[in-house]
């Protein structure tokens, strides 16, 4: 981020691609942004040019984006010039974006650029098909080539060989050959930790070859490998150069290779053509389609293709005229994921062409005939393409859009410029419960520093209103759950022409995409995760649908890690989120469900178990009882004696049972690989993290209870020196379990102190007379207040429990995104998602009925990956000869409960009793 606030960057052209371009890079940070362009606006330019409005026509399209662009981030100074390009000006940049740029000019200033150490990045959109290739000089260091975390592993074993072989416990170490890693905490073999970087060769998941080790030490146990990350030098060639150079083609749909290799030869006669006659193609002109083939296949002579796709070239002719909100949202993307990569050195650049194409768009039929255009209407650059039939059909869509976040944001942006439900009879319904927070504007660009606090769902809707007055759009703020279906019920679903999803968790997009398969609606649906993002179509009875959530217990922590065996700064952050939970949150819960209701109450706690009921009943009692805190001073004693527990007293007791010399049954070590041995701590007044603690955890506890604390660290330190610490002696009657699978036996076994469980309930049995003014307030994580104490209480209890194991410490930044669970997010991987679902909207309001026409996309901006592939089908099954959908569970359950009622209200069959749900399942024909 520094170093991206030290460029200065200029991009040339104000239509729908350059703008998209700006607005990403703008989000992005840079220091100072400068958009060029001469021209005029004009109706073509509002199917994809979204900071236009009717009252710029005719006036220059920079000056008219300026304002609007400048509101994007404050702290980039951005700039417009209506001059030509000149070389003078392109030296004032670090990088130059060129779009809507002929080829001479895209020669005359690449060479410019390559010979002046300026990146040089041209990106062209026509139609349906896209372009972009990027020139970033002789020498380019990558800095960091994926922006992946270093991966590394648990050391199970090392020989004494030449080489040396690893073994590691995790069963992927997560390595691949060529991986440089450095090895530290080895016990015996401790030469090779110091040894410094040393490169690899994968042997298998869980092992590796590295230096020459039989002149070392025996290994006795204990290390871990770390990959080191190395920066690398590209090359890069000029664009002329890189014109006839067919290797540097970077493929984005493996099934198009011949296509993508006729589009760098149509591109470059598209030019050709535009030169000699004057203008783009016009739409379905054959005569025009006839003369871009044979420029085409002039140019093939030199480069001499195998195959020419000449369907490719006819079809680029036919919509060349066209300008696309979509396609340019996906290209602007990529776009300006490059210019950040420029700027930083962070991530792999493209090298160095790549193109894309939407072809599949078009009708099936290849019917359709060309339109003389008016140009009197806001959608011109779209009717060019698909005609105003089409144009019509997308103004009728009713659709759904549910989360109004940074996806929502892209793909209303493109609802409005493309006209989706903005026509007689359509609507757009989109619901988001949040409201807008300061994090949310780098990359959710309808929204504005002055809309903090407002709902995202109405602001939202309010922003793409200005872009398209047309647009009918109504905003909710519902949860979308079984408890909204009273409002998402049956007729809104059957109302429905599609559904899409822009949410931000996996059990909210099953819930959504059952609803669509329960009524046959089409969802498109999308999601990122940083440089990372993917685009589904789901269209009843073609494709697959999202399907049932995958079970995430292969990437959760296993109880028995956190509680007793960490070995990773995530497992103590874990740790520290799950003691923020149960000490500041549910106790107080707990207390006021007790308070409103106490028999109700102790009636339900009893009938969960006995071992659970047990924990609650002694959170309650706690915060009922002798243990409530009367003032400030027993909320520092209390946390000063949490320090002591936590710190020192279980690590004790953890010792005393696995003493650090503990031998298995086998006669291994213990401690060793994956368990680290910890060492208790002693409390330190002077130590800041220490003090960081008490301070937070203390502050915590008052407001839990309504009680105001302070910061003050001498004030404290002072009650400090009067609170008594009770001396521990570790017990050997405690057990503590080594898996999870122990631990659910022990609470199954019902060997737990039932006299104490009748002792609480029987304390519990009388509420309070006061407990109106007893009631507590719990406290929700909120990660983004830096004065709430919240994610002071979170390093501080992290980093202590690792000093504790000896795992290394995190800084505020590093645990704020791990335990607050920040999904890394920006605006390039966002608009390039959104735009490859709305291509696939174009499909479904096309009709298409085959699933060759549909793509689900994969793409990673970090390394330039970006994988179209035609979608899976349905699974299928045969009934009586007859194929059909394989039913889910839920679908057998619904349509067995479906039976019950038609049965129950004809009286034909009344059932005693409704079988459990497995019984259900299995039974149902």
């Amino acid at each position: 981020m520094r170093r991206m606030g030290t460029a200065n960057v200029l991009i040339a052209g104000m239509r729908g691609l350059g703008v998209e371009i700006a607005k990403n890079v703008i989000l992005s940070g840079v220091k100072s942004v400068t958009v060029q362009d001469e021209g005029l606006a004009e109706w073509m330019d509002f199917s994809s040019q979204f900071f236009l409005l009717a009252s710029h026509l005719g006036q220059n399209r920079a000056l008219s984006s300026l304002s609007q662009l400048s509101a994007l981030n404050p702290h980039v100074h951005v700039n417009a010039h209506t001059g030509p390009l000149k070389e003078t000006l392109l030296q004032q940049f670090q990088v130059v974006v060129l779009t809507d740029s002929s080829l001479d000019d895209q020669q005359r200033f690449g060479t410019f650029c390559h010979s002046n150490g300026i990146k040089l990045i041209v990106a062209d959109t026509k139609g349906l098909c896209g372009q972009l290739f990027c020139d970033f000089g002789e020498e380019f260091e990558v800095l960091d080539a994926d922006g992946e975390t270093p991966a590394s592993a648990m050391i199970d074993h090392i020989t004494k060989a030449d080489p040396g072989v690893v073994t590691c416990f995790e069963q992927r170490h997560g390595f691949v050959d060529g991986s440089t890693v450095s090895l530290s905490e080895v016990c015996g073999m401790t030469k090779l930790n110091s040894y410094g970087p040393v490169d690899i060769k994968v042997l298998g998941p869980d092992s590796f070859s590295i230096c020459d080790t039989s002149s070392f030490s025996e290994y006795e146990k204990g290390g871990v490998a770390t990959e080191v990350k190395k920066s690398k030098i590209l090359q890069f060639k000029p664009l002329d150069e890189a014109l006839v150079d067919p290797e540097l083609l970077v493929m984005t749909d493996y099934g198009k290779m011949t296509k993508h290799q006729t589009l760098h030869l149509a591109f470059q006669a598209l030019h050709g053509f535009v030169k000699r006659v004057g203008r783009l193609p016009l739409p379905r002109s054959q005569s025009d389609a006839e003369l871009l083939v044979a420029m085409v296949t002039e140019l093939n002579k030199v480069s001499q293709l195998d195959q020419l796709d000449e369907g490719v070239v006819q079809s680029l002719s036919f919509t060349a005229c066209g300008d696309l909100a979509p396609v340019n949202a996906f290209i602007g993307g990529l776009a300006a994921q490059e210019v950040m990569k420029a700027c930083t050195g962070k991530f792999t650049p493209l090298q160095q062409w790549l193109y894309f194409d939407a072809l599949e768009c078009l009708p099936e039929d290849n019917g359709g005939e060309g339109e003389q255009l008016t140009e009197s209407s806001r959608y011109d650059g779209q009717t060019a393409v698909f005609g105003s039939g089409f144009q019509e059909r997308l103004g009728e869509q009713k659709y759904f859009l549910v989360g109004a976040g940074a996806i929502g944001c892209e793909l209303l942006k493109n609802f409005a410029l493309i006209g989706l439900g903005a026509g007689e009879g359509g609507h757009i319904t989109v619901t988001d419960m949040d409201s807008i927070e300061r994090s949310n504007l780098n990359r959710q660009f309808l929204f504005r520093s002055q809309d903090i606090g407002r709902q995202k769902s109405e602001v939202a809707a309010q922003a793409v209103r200005v872009m398209n007055p047309n647009m009918n759009i109504t905003a909710h703020q519902n949860h979308l759950d079984p408890d909204s279906e009273q409002v998402y019920g049956h007729t809104f679903f059957m109302g429905l022409d599609g559904v899409a999803a822009a949410l931000d968790n996996v059990e909210a997009r099953v819930y959504l995409d059952g609803r669509c398969v329960q009524h046959q609606r089409p969802m498109l649906e999308g999601g990122t995760l940083g440089s990372k993002g993917h685009s589904l179509v789901v269209v009843p009875h073609l494709t697959e649908s999202y399907g049932p959530a995958k079970t995430g217990s292969q990437n959760a922590i296993p109880l028995c890690t956190l509680k007793n065996f960490p070995h990773r700064i995530e497992h103590t952050l874990q740790w520290a989120r799950d003691q923020f939970e149960g000490l500041y949150k549910q106790a107080a819960e707990h207390v006021n469900l007790y308070f409103r209701d106490s028999a109700g109450f102790l009636e339900r706690t009893l009938g969960r178990g006995e071992a659970e009921a047990l924990e609650v009943l002694e959170c309650v009692w706690g915060g009922v009882g002798g243990q409530r805190p009367q003032g400030w001073e027993d909320c520092v004693g209390w946390a000063r004696r949490q320090w002591e527990t936590l710190y020192n007293n279980d690590i004790a007791q953890l010792l005393h049972c696995f003493p650090s010399d503990q031998l298995t049954s086998s006669g291994l070590p213990f401690w060793s690989g994956a368990k680290r041995c910890p060492h208790p701590l002693t409390f330190d007044p002077s130590n800041t993290t220490h003090m960081d603690y008490v301070v937070a955890a203390a502050n915590l506890y008052g407001q839990i209870y309504g009680i105001v604390g302070t910061r003050d660290c001498s004030a404290i330190r002072s009650i400090l020196e009067r609170v008594h610490i009770p001396a521990f002696t570790p017990k050997s009657t405690v057990k503590i379990h080594l898996t999870d699978k122990e631990m659910e036996e022990e609470r199954e076994s019902g060997n737990l102190d039932t006299g104490r469980l009748d002792e609480l309930q029987k304390k519990l049995s009388s509420p309070p007379v006061n407990s109106a003014a007893l009631q507590m307030h719990p406290i929700d994580f909120e990660k983004d207040d830096d004065n709430n104490f919240h994610i002071d209480y979170i390093v501080a209890a992290s980093n202590l429990r690792a000093e504790n194991y000896d795992i290394p410490t995190a800084d505020r930044h590093k645990s704020k995104l791990i335990a607050g669970r920040i999904i890394p997010a920006i605006a390039t991987t966002t608009a390039a998602v959104a735009g490859l679902m709305c291509v696939e909207l174009y499909k479904l309001v096309q009709g298409h009925r085959k699933i060759s026409s549909y793509r689900s996309g994969y793409i990673n901006l970090a390394v330039q990956y970006c994988v179209l592939s035609e979608p899976l089908g349905p699974q299928r099954f045969t009934v009586s000869d007859r194929s059909a959908h394989t039913p889910t569970g839920m679908e057998l359950t619904r349509l067995y409960s479906v039976c019950l009622l038609i049965a129950t209200v004809t009286s034909a069959f009344r059932p005693k009793s409704v079988p459990p749900y497995k019984q259900r399942v299995s039974e149902c024909p």
